[in-house]
Protein backbone atom coordinates (compact mmCIF):
# COMPACT_ATOMS: atom_id res chain seq x y z
CA UNK A 1 0.00 0.00 0.00
CA UNK A 2 1.33 3.39 -0.64
CA UNK A 3 0.59 5.66 1.89
CA UNK A 4 0.09 9.51 0.88
CA UNK A 5 2.92 12.06 1.84
CA UNK A 6 2.74 13.32 5.46
CA UNK A 7 2.05 16.86 5.57
CA UNK A 8 4.47 18.84 7.44
CA UNK A 9 3.28 19.17 11.42
CA UNK A 10 2.61 22.68 12.17
CA UNK A 11 1.78 22.86 16.01
CA UNK A 12 -0.13 20.36 18.37
CA UNK A 13 -3.62 19.96 18.87
CA UNK A 14 -5.90 23.43 20.13
CA UNK A 15 -2.87 25.21 20.33
CA UNK A 16 -2.23 28.53 17.85
CA UNK A 17 1.90 28.65 16.36
CA UNK A 18 2.83 31.76 18.69
CA UNK A 19 0.76 30.15 21.68
CA UNK A 20 4.29 28.89 22.78
CA UNK A 21 2.96 27.86 26.37
CA UNK A 22 0.43 25.44 25.35
CA UNK A 23 3.09 24.06 22.58
CA UNK A 24 5.68 23.43 25.37
CA UNK A 25 3.73 22.01 28.25
CA UNK A 26 1.60 19.70 25.93
CA UNK A 27 2.76 16.20 25.49
CA UNK A 28 0.62 12.92 24.90
CA UNK A 29 -0.62 10.74 27.98
CA UNK A 30 0.14 7.84 26.35
CA UNK A 31 2.73 6.82 24.13
CA UNK A 32 1.17 3.10 23.52
CA UNK A 33 -1.89 1.18 24.78
CA UNK A 34 -3.35 -2.01 23.64
CA UNK A 35 -7.19 -2.39 24.16
CA UNK A 36 -7.96 -6.09 23.44
CA UNK A 37 -6.80 -6.83 19.35
CA UNK A 38 -6.35 -5.37 16.66
CA UNK A 39 -9.45 -4.54 15.70
CA UNK A 40 -10.81 -2.85 19.32
CA UNK A 41 -7.01 -0.92 18.93
CA UNK A 42 -7.98 0.63 15.20
CA UNK A 43 -11.25 1.55 17.17
CA UNK A 44 -9.72 2.96 19.70
CA UNK A 45 -7.54 5.01 17.49
CA UNK A 46 -10.15 5.94 15.46
CA UNK A 47 -11.72 7.50 18.23
CA UNK A 48 -9.09 9.46 19.31
CA UNK A 49 -8.82 11.19 16.15
CA UNK A 50 -12.31 11.99 15.84
CA UNK A 51 -11.71 13.63 19.78
CA UNK A 52 -8.93 15.67 18.53
CA UNK A 53 -10.68 16.69 15.57
CA UNK A 54 -13.34 17.75 17.95
CA UNK A 55 -11.08 19.93 20.04
CA UNK A 56 -10.01 21.68 17.03
CA UNK A 57 -13.81 22.59 15.37
CA UNK A 58 -14.53 23.71 18.87
CA UNK A 59 -11.35 26.08 19.21
CA UNK A 60 -12.15 27.29 15.77
CA UNK A 61 -15.85 27.92 16.54
CA UNK A 62 -14.83 29.75 19.61
CA UNK A 63 -12.29 31.79 17.73
CA UNK A 64 -14.92 33.06 14.98
CA UNK A 65 -14.76 36.44 15.76
CA UNK A 66 -11.38 36.45 16.44
CA UNK A 67 -9.16 38.49 13.85
CA UNK A 68 -6.23 37.01 11.85
CA UNK A 69 -7.31 33.23 13.29
CA UNK A 70 -6.85 30.56 11.06
CA UNK A 71 -8.86 27.74 10.98
CA UNK A 72 -7.07 24.06 11.57
CA UNK A 73 -7.73 20.55 11.04
CA UNK A 74 -6.27 17.43 10.36
CA UNK A 75 -5.64 15.34 7.86
CA UNK A 76 -8.29 13.13 9.19
CA UNK A 77 -7.78 10.04 6.48
CA UNK A 78 -4.64 10.01 6.35
CA UNK A 79 -4.09 9.84 10.13
CA UNK A 80 -5.72 7.15 10.64
CA UNK A 81 -3.45 5.00 7.91
CA UNK A 82 -0.42 5.92 8.91
CA UNK A 83 0.31 7.52 12.55
CA UNK A 84 1.25 5.62 14.94
CA UNK A 85 -1.42 5.06 18.35
CA UNK A 86 -0.23 7.36 21.02
CA UNK A 87 1.35 10.43 18.84
CA UNK A 88 -0.34 13.58 18.25
CA UNK A 89 -2.02 14.41 14.81
CA UNK A 90 -0.54 17.05 12.49
CA UNK A 91 -2.48 20.10 12.73
CA UNK A 92 -2.66 22.15 9.72
CA UNK A 93 -4.07 25.56 8.35
CA UNK A 94 -7.17 24.40 6.42
CA UNK A 95 -6.95 25.54 2.99
CA UNK A 96 -9.45 27.20 0.29
CA UNK A 97 -11.29 29.06 3.30
CA UNK A 98 -12.80 32.76 2.42
CA UNK A 99 -10.35 35.10 4.28
CA UNK A 100 -12.55 38.02 5.86
CA UNK A 101 -11.12 41.42 6.07
CA UNK A 102 -9.84 40.77 9.59
CA UNK A 103 -7.93 38.22 8.53
CA UNK A 104 -10.38 35.27 10.23
CA UNK A 105 -10.95 32.07 8.00
CA UNK A 106 -13.40 30.08 10.39
CA UNK A 107 -16.61 29.25 8.41
CA UNK A 108 -19.45 28.91 10.54
CA UNK A 109 -21.18 26.22 8.33
CA UNK A 110 -18.21 23.98 7.29
CA UNK A 111 -17.68 23.98 11.64
CA UNK A 112 -20.86 22.93 12.40
CA UNK A 113 -20.94 20.14 9.76
CA UNK A 114 -17.43 18.98 10.96
CA UNK A 115 -19.47 19.34 14.39
CA UNK A 116 -22.20 17.14 13.74
CA UNK A 117 -20.43 14.48 11.70
CA UNK A 118 -17.59 13.76 13.94
CA UNK A 119 -20.57 13.77 17.06
CA UNK A 120 -22.22 10.72 14.42
CA UNK A 121 -18.66 8.99 13.71
CA UNK A 122 -17.61 8.94 17.38
CA UNK A 123 -21.02 7.23 18.29
CA UNK A 124 -20.79 4.52 15.46
CA UNK A 125 -17.33 4.23 16.52
CA UNK A 126 -19.03 3.81 20.31
CA UNK A 127 -21.14 1.42 19.39
CA UNK A 128 -18.87 -0.58 17.38
CA UNK A 129 -16.43 -0.78 20.16
CA UNK A 130 -19.44 -2.03 22.78
CA UNK A 131 -19.97 -5.08 20.11
CA UNK A 132 -16.59 -5.83 20.60
CA UNK A 133 -15.84 -6.41 24.06
CA UNK A 134 -19.19 -7.97 24.54
CA UNK A 135 -17.56 -10.60 22.19
CA UNK A 136 -15.00 -10.31 23.83
CA UNK A 137 -16.71 -10.81 27.86
CA UNK A 138 -19.01 -13.65 25.84
CA UNK A 139 -15.90 -15.78 25.13
CA UNK A 140 -14.41 -15.49 28.70
CA UNK A 141 -17.97 -16.10 30.10
CA UNK A 142 -17.84 -19.05 27.56
CA UNK A 143 -14.42 -20.12 29.29
CA UNK A 144 -15.46 -20.27 32.29
CA UNK A 145 -18.00 -22.70 32.08
CA UNK A 146 -16.23 -24.63 29.98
Amino acid sequence: MILPRRPQKKHPVGTQPDDKANEILWSPVCTHRRVVDPVTNQIEHYMDLLSDRQKLVVSNLANIDTPGYKSQDIDFQFEFISLAQGQSPNVLDTPGLVIKSDGNNVSLDRETRLLSETALRFNVASNLMKAQLKIVESAIKEGQTG
